[in-house]
């Protein structure tokens, strides 16, 4: 009985705490204004760029995804893997076999491998069944030779930022002097946000100071095989709708497959409709016919009989 009574108070205890806590933690929400980060005052939104493969109609132009992927391969593999993307994947860009095995065996990075006759670990040319070889060893040597900070692998990095090829193409270009900078409120950046050493100042990055150096730098930096003109601007868009296409090579397909289901599914419920329409066509227009006790004579005759036995009053 004392026990009963004594977990009664406990747990009654317990729901006041809660609920005193829930109270004031709602007042002070409410009532106490959030502190104004400084850094995000001199943070940017992504800018948006057009690309072709946006939208529900959305395809990829190749000739970009081409471009995109020499970008990527004169300027961003040197620090950056594409893990998930094998060489062979190239052909859904327009490479031929006789391309994708001449990219392979040209890569200037190779593949970790065994040496048959020693059993001791070597390298050798990628071949197109291999994914894009990792510029470095191991995490250690990537943090060894980029100060400490570790290059991402790109191959999903579209969907692992938010914004997407957005965030991508405005990084890419972001770049600024932070003694030069200004926010919308024409402010200065304070000297406790400005880069420290070996870091540099992007109002794009999430804590504006990256220790990626600005990739592209300079207008004619990759020379277009298809006669682009290469300005700093169409070289990130370039490798943005690169990126978007090695985070998602069956886009095309998912759009394909998601307009067929949708024009199946209307089909179907047009099917469904009309064949609803002329199943109850004619049973709508039929009298209910009542039956047993809920005929209206025998209802007449069951209130008589109860009437009779003296059951209603």
């Amino acid at each position: 009985m004392f026990v009963r009574i004594g977990a009664f108070f406990v747990g009654l205890a317990f729901v006041g705490v809660t609920l005193f806590s829930l109270i004031t933690g709602v007042i002070a929400y409410v009532t106490t204004p959030a502190e104004e980060n400084v850094a995000e005052t001199f943070h940017l939104h992504p800018r948006t760029f057009d690309v072709s493969s946006n939208g529900p109609f959305g395809t990829f132009d190749r000739r970009q995804l081409q471009r995109g992927f020499q970008v990527y391969k004169e300027v961003c593999a040197g620090c950056h893997s594409l893990n998930y993307v094998a060489f062979r994947d190239l052909a859904a860009l327009g490479y031929d076999e006789a391309e994708v095995k001449a990219i392979a065996s040209q890569w200037q990075i190779e593949v970790p491998d065994i040496n048959p006759d020693t059993g001791e670990p070597s390298t050798r040319k990628p071949t197109p069944a291999d994914r894009f070889p990792s510029p470095y060893a191991n995490e250690v040597a990537a943090r060894s030779a980029n100060n400490n900070a570790l290059p991402p692998d790109l191959s999903l990095i579209v969907e692992a930022r938010e914004d997407g090829s957005d965030y991508i193409y405005s990084l890419l270009t972001g770049y600024r002097n932070p003694a030069t900078f200004r926010n919308e409120k024409g402010q200065t950046l304070p000297a406790d946000l400005r880069p420290g050493n070996g870091l540099h100042f992007n109002p794009y990055f999430h804590n504006l100071n990256i220790a990626m150096p600005p990739p592209i730098t300079a207008d004619g930096q990759v020379t277009y095989a298809d006669g682009t003109k290469s300005t700093v601007d169409q070289m990130a868009k370039d490798v943005s709708a690169f990126l978007i296409w090695t985070a998602e090579p069956k886009l095309e397909n998912r759009h394909r497959t998601g307009w067929a289901a949708m024009i199946f599914l209307s089909i179907a419920t047009l099917l469904g409709y009309l064949a609803y329409r002329n199943v109850w066509r004619d049973q709508k227009a039929k009298p209910v016919a009542y039956t047993g006790t809920m005929k209206p004579e025998n209802r007449e005759k069951r209130d008589e009989a109860s009437r009779e036995a003296g059951l209603n009053t």
